[in-house]
């Protein structure tokens, strides 16, 4: 059985190849191979006999454009390149049937941006060139214990462990810092 496969493979593969030369017999050899299980797959996503019909002519006419873009090399086998190109042209149907509701242009003024106003984003930059000047303005102990806490979201245990400090003295330095950092930044 495995032997049946990988001929079957070999052939799909060879057939691939004579499509992107543009032998059209090798599509019609593709077809009777594969039309069967790339219809199942068609149908199974679609639910309508008629429309899957439609979506499996248009997968042939893709692989008869696309041939050139399979690459056995790549260890994709060349049914499930096909089934691939059958799936994506059956969700490309359903993504084409739904409708998006449409509005005049003249309404686009009635649209809310909800990004922040630009004058926010300049206050923002401001508050954090701040914060950095604070911050390193503090001591180093101070200074590292605090990014460590709040920016890499370390706990006060972990910290004292890693920095070889009582966990009082690690959270004295937090606090006279947070104090100091308040200072500054209020003046």
């Amino acid at each position: 059985m495995a032997i049946a496969a990988d001929l079957e493979r070999v052939r799909l593969v060879r057939a691939l190849q004579r499509v992107a030369s543009g032998e059209a017999a090798a599509l019609e050899d593709i077809y009777r191979r594969t039309s069967s299980k790339l219809f199942g797959v068609i149908l199974r996503i679609l639910g309508d006999r008629n429309e899957a019909e439609d979506v499996l002519q248009e997968v042939f006419i893709t692989v008869w454009n696309r041939a050139g873009s399979y690459d056995p090399t790549r260890g994709v086998s060349p049914i499930t390149w096909l089934a691939a190109v059958a799936r994506n042209r059956a969700i490309d149907r359903i993504r084409s049937r739904t409708a998006r509701p449409t509005q005049p242009l003249e309404a686009a003024a009635e649209v809310a941006d909800g990004a922040a106003p630009a004058w926010a984003a300049l206050e923002a930059d401001d508050d954090a060139r701040r914060l950095a000047a604070c911050l390193e303005a503090l001591d180093e102990k101070q200074s590292s214990a605090i990014r460590t806490a709040f920016f890499d979201g370390v706990t006060y245990e972990a910290l004292a462990q890693r920095l070889g400090a009582p966990l009082g003295t690690v959270k004295s330095w937090i606090r006279r810092g947070l104090a100091s950092l308040r200072t500054c930044l209020d003046s």
